[in-house]
Parts: structure tokens; C-alpha cells; sequence
């Protein structure tokens, strides 16, 4: 009884902190639950108008084409490549990019880009190409688990550059560093912007000029921020539209975010905490269903 007391004391909680954002509660928008085979989905990605995902570390390099409609496994495809930590997917209309740059505590040294051409409907496995760059703001590569501000989970792809969110488990805000996809050598991530998000970002996804970001905080709180390209390349000069999704305590730790003309693809995780489980599920979120 007494856990019960404290779980909804900290619901209400949340209720009267998020109600600084417009209400978008995802949760009505269910697809339906993910195959256990992707329940660590993190990250999401539309190709020529099918949905795509991945799981993250400890998992197989594979691609998972899924159902827009059910969520079910469409195809698995095999990545010629490591998965250390992968967190980001976005494409150039050619090939996919998927970013193993997870680093939730700080040490990471090694961190990656894999280019995989895809065409007609295949991977030219033969062809992958590794993009190395760090962060040359970062001078100290101590192990401090999630209190950390270079870790990322959040990439788009647009004007010809890789555009990388960061995950600030420190300061809660996001930093815009933008890499060469054309870059042999290791390169340094290029600091553009930085937004104060308050939450910690976990993927991206760039349509027709707007950018959308999602996360969550520590208490739990998800959310969703859309920002307009008032330049190219250039996200943070105005205030985003700011959602409040709902809790991952009932809809999954979000992971992925992908974005077409119809509206707004959301994927979250299996979530556990004290008292249960949330398994990993599929969102759709209609086009008008955002406040203009």
C-alpha cells in the first residue's frame, strides 16, 4: 500500500510539472506492442516510406523493417558491421547512417559512424564505410555513468552534413555538432548549437524543415520538442513546440522518432521499474494532431 501511495504521489508529480507543455499523450496513439526480438528499439527510420529500427548494445547488427500498420516484422537484414552501442539511424535517400556512438558513461574513445548503401531493398554489405570523429571539447574520458554531457542518441541527415544530438545526462540540454559523411579520417564534431531541453534527448528526425526531438528526464516524463530550420542547418534560433507525451512508467522508454507528411512514428523500449514492466511498443501520432 505504501509503494502504491508513493507511485501516485510521484504521477501527480509529474502531472503538475508537465503542464508547462501542451498535452500529446502517445498513449492513445498505440499501435501495438513490438516483437520481443526488437524490444530494445532505439532508434526509428523512414526509407522510401517504410519504417525501420534496430536494437542497441549487446544486441545483433541487424535491421528490422517493420509494419507501419502492426509493428510486425517485415525483414531482418544484416549490417556488416559492430554494434558497440548503436543508438541513431537516419539515411541520405542512398544509404543508411547508423550512429554506434552510445556512451552513457563518459569513456568512450571510439566512436562511429557506419555508412551502408541500400539499394533496391538490399545492403551492399561489401561497401559499409566507417565515419570516426570525438568530440574535441572533451578532454577527460573518466567512467561517470549517466552524468556524462557527451553521450548521443539523436541523428538527422540534411544539407549534405550528419547532424548529432547530444544526450546530457549532466546538464539536461542538447548540443548540435555537425560531421562530414564524405570524411575518410577521424574528424572533430563541429559545436553549432546548443538548445536547453531539460530533458535528455534520445532520437531525431528532420522533415520538411522542422526538427523533432524526443526524450525523457529522470523522473520519467517524456517529451517531444519540434523546432523550425531557419537556416540551414540551423535549429535553435526560436522556441520549439513543446509536448508532453506521458510517462514511460505506461508507454516505454522512447527511443525513436520518424517522420513523414501523414505524421509522427514513435518507438519506446521495454521499460522496467519497481513495481512492473512496460513492454516496447509502436506509436502513431496523426498529422493533426499538432498544434500549428
Amino acid at each position: 500500500m505504501k509503494r502504491t501511495l508513493l507511485l501516485l504521489a510521484f504521477l501527480a508529480f509529474q502531472i503538475l510539472f508537465s503542464q508547462q507543455a501542451d498535452f500529446l499523450k502517445i498513449k492513445k496513439y498505440k499501435i501495438s506492442h513490438l516483437d520481443p526480438k526488437i524490444q530494445e528499439t532505439s532508434g526509428l527510420n523512414l526509407f522510401d516510406g517504410k519504417l525501420y529500427t534496430f536494437n542497441d548494445s549487446g544486441n545483433a547488427p541487424e535491421l528490422f523493417e517493420i509494419n507501419k500498420t502492426s509493428g510486425e516484422i517485415i525483414r531482418t537484414l544484416t549490417v556488416n558491421a559492430k554494434n558497440t552501442d548503436w543508438e541513431a539511424l537516419t539515411n541520405d535517400g542512398t544509404h543508411f547512417y547508423i550512429g554506434d556512438f552510445g556512451n552513457n558513461d563518459g569513456s568512450r574513445r571510439h566512436l562511429t559512424i557506419y555508412k551502408v548503401p541500400f539499394q533496391a531493398d538490399s545492403l551492399q554489405n561489401s561497401m559499409v564505410r566507417e565515419i570516426k570523429f570525438h568530440y574535441p571539447e572533451q578532454t577527460e574520458y573518466k567512467s561517470t555513468y549517466f552524468n556524462t554531457d557527451y553521450d548521443a542518441e539523436a541523428m538527422v541527415y540534411t544539407n549534405g552534413k550528419l547532424h548529432l544530438f547530444t544526450k546530457e545526462w549532466a546538464s539536461k540540454a542538447t548540443v548540435h555538432y555537425v560531421i562530414d559523411p564524405d570524411l575518410s579520417e577521424k574528424q572533430d564534431a563541429v559545436k553549432t548549437e546548443t538548445y536547453q531541453t531539460n530533458f535528455m534527448v534520445t532520437d531525431a528526425a528532420y522533415f520538411e524543415k522542422k526538427l523533432y526531438l524526443v526524450g525523457y528526464t529522470k523522473k520519467t516524463e517524456v517529451f517531444l520538442d519540434v523546432f523550425t530550420e531557419t537556416e540551414p542547418g540551423r535549429f535553435f534560433n526560436e522556441a520549439p513546440k513543446h509536448y508532453y507525451l506521458g510517462s514511460s512508467l505506461s508507454i516505454g522508454q522512447i527511443e525513436g522518432v520518424a517522420v513523414d507528411e501523414t505524421g509522427i512514428y514513435i518507438s519506446g523500449e521495454k521499460f522496467k521499474y519497481p513495481l512492473g514492466s512496460t513492454k516496447p511498443a509502436l506509436y502513431f501520432v496523426p498529422k493533426k494532431q499538432l498544434r500549428d
